[in-house]
């Protein structure tokens, strides 16, 4: 059991001046794992005041100086990635390998990977008779999400930090023992008073005291669009800066001249990890019309490659969702898709076989879907790709642009060129050609009600920044 009783600000352990408690389940056994405290909005007025204390003097401060702290922080959550694992595989039921390599290994590089961004960032430069410098913003909230937890704290909390502002950070409350580990890092490496400060709860209660909070000068969100719309909303009385990263409904475009034996059983995995619960999963195959049936057949095959498991075991390919609420939301997008007229190829609503407790959904696949479809417009974050079928290069793209989103997408093409050219005509933020890899440093962020802004990378660091004129 990990319990937490004390919430950290001002560079001490302080309790919360809320009483209540919210519990923390193991996605795997669905028992209680740990206990956080229910913060209020008092607290969060606390934890601002601490931060704006802290900035003068943080903000002053060399780069060189503030970058010692972002690296003792990387050498820190390198050492501890076992513990960081351990404990997001549960909250979240990524499985234990995947956990160590992406939940605590990715946070450990995107940390690292600022130090070289803030050492060759352009500070200033000469335009005409101007100096023109970049400071930084002030007073950040930083309000992340369950699903990766600890690599969203970071691609906020490491850059912010090492612009030069000071940080109120309010985790998830399903998976917020990361955290904590975060907070005791920064207390053991010995960061200023007030520099971090973490506070728990709700979005609602929380999450809303930062976002309209007048000495928070800029929010920095990742969730739902919903959500997302909502932070904006109240952080527009105070006319802060908002930076959002938001859902998505990600089309990975098969080209007619692509090996789809080769092809579509990473497009399936692109879909599957975490579960499904990627914001930038690849939630809709397109094939074309013509080759359903043969794109089909081989991604159900693909999908029976993904062992169900408990996220503890080292055999798991596939763990369960972070929470009830989550499987029940995943069933109902399923049985809609069976209701709407789409082809179960394989899956389904149903408890999976020799797993009864977890919550587990089954890995699904959906042919014949139609983009009006409510599995293919809406974001399911759970283990279920919709098959798309297409006439020919145009409509693949019309399709894959017919959304509300744009954060990611794949081409899939023997033609490196083709598939660049379609890749081009995608709106969304970032597209993996021919399963390019994820690159930590490049610009990550969406187009349309997939958000606002870029993290990681330069473009990342600068959303961190103010830009002010000296004419000379």
């Amino acid at each position: 059991m990990r319990d937490q009783d004390k919430i950290f600000i001002d560079g001490a352990w302080v309790p919360s001046e809320g009483t209540g408690t919210i519990e923390v389940v193991n996605a795997s056994t669905e028992e209680v794992m740990g206990h956080i405290p229910e913060g209020t909005a008092g607290d969060v007025d606390k934890a601002v005041a601490a931060a704006k204390r802290a900035f003068e003097s943080w903000s002053t401060q060399p780069v060189d100086e503030r970058l010692k702290y972002v690296q003792r922080l990387a050498e820190e959550l390198n050492a501890r990635n076992e513990e960081i694992a351990t404990i997001i595989a549960g909250e979240v039921g990524m499985p234990i390998n995947f956990a160590k390599m992406i939940q605590a290994g990715l946070p450990a590089a995107t940390t690292a990977s600022v130090i070289e961004t803030a050492k060759n960032f352009a500070w200033e430069e000469q335009i005409g008779n101007s100096l023109v410098v970049r400071e930084p913003i002030g007073v950040v909230g930083c309000i992340t999400p369950w699903n990766y937890p600890l690599h969203q704290i970071m691609a906020k909390v490491a850059p912010a930090l090492a612009a030069g502002n000071t940080v109120v950070l309010k985790p998830s409350e399903v998976a917020p023992l990361n955290a904590f580990v975060l907070a005791q890092i920064f207390e053991d490496i010995g960061l200023p008073a007030g520099v971090f400060n973490l506070v728990t709860g709700t979005g609602p209660v929380v999450g809303e005291a930062i976002a309209a909070h007048p000495d928070v000068d800029m929010v920095s969100f990742t969730g739902s669009t919903r959500a997302g719309k909502r932070v904006m909303q109240v952080g527009a009385e105070t006319v802060k800066k908002i930076h959002l990263e938001l859902g998505g409904k990600s089309a990975n475009i098969i080209l007619d001249d692509a090996d789809f034996a080769e092809v579509i059983p990473k497009g399936v995995f692109a879909c599957y990890l975490n579960s499904g619960q990627t914001c930038t999963a690849h939630t809709r195959m397109l094939v074309p019309k013509d080759r359903m049936d043969e794109a089909a057949q081989i991604a159900a095959q693909a999908a029976a490659g993904f062992p169900l498991g408990a996220a503890d075991s080292e055999a798991s390919m596939l763990g369960p969702l972070v929470s009830k609420a989550q499987q029940d939301r995943v069933r109902d997008y399923i049985r809609k898709g069976i209701e709407e007229g789409a082809t179960l190829v394989t899956g389904g609503p149903d408890q999976p076989e020799g797993l009864d407790k977890g919550y587990f959904v089954q890995p699904t696949v959906f042919a014949n879907v139609t983009n009006d479809m409510t599995i293919a417009q809406e974001e399911i974050f759970g283990p279920v790709l919709s098959i798309i079928g297409y006439e020919d290069e145009d409509d693949a793209v019309r399709i894959a642009n017919d959304t509300i989103y744009g954060l990611a997408g794949g081409v899939w093409s023997a033609d490196p060129e083709r598939a660049k050219a379609v890749a081009r005509r995608m709106r969304t933020g970032q597209v993996d050609v021919n399963g390019g890899s994820f690159n930590a440093v490049a610009p990550f962020g969406g187009y349309k009600q997939s958000g606002i802004g870029r993290e990681l990378g330069s473009f990342g660091f600068e959303e961190f920044l103010e830009v002010k004129s000296l004419q000379l």
